[in-house]
């Protein structure tokens, strides 16, 4: 997938499509809610699954029971990426199995 730089409208537009995702401080974030310690830290190993797969990482927080992700495109300096936007789809995919909210 490619590395360059999402123009704002790009990501604006992206951004609808993401439900409780934002961009904060040029970070693409988003904070799950979870019924349990066990049901995040599930949740936390499937995203570093995921990630392995796309070779493409975030920050990953575990709370009690909370996960957190924050990401941007180190190869576009620091950029939002189309790579940045497919992260967030395919976490978006499998939250609700985890019961994330």
């Amino acid at each position: 997938m490619a590395t360059e730089p999402l123009s704002q409208n790009e990501i604006e537009d992206r951004l609808r499509e993401l439900p409780g995702w934002s961009v904060e401080n040029g970070l693409l974030t988003r904070t799950y809610r979870l019924g349990t310690h066990f049901a995040a830290t599930a949740m936390v190993v499937h995203i570093a699954r995921t990630q392995e797969e796309l070779n493409h990482h975030s920050a990953l927080t575990l709370g009690y029971n909370t996960v957190a992700l924050a990401v941007s495109t180190h190869d576009a300096g620091g950029a939002l990426t189309g790579r940045d936007f497919e992260l967030a789809r395919r976490v978006e995919a499998f939250a609700p199995a985890h019961g994330a909210s």
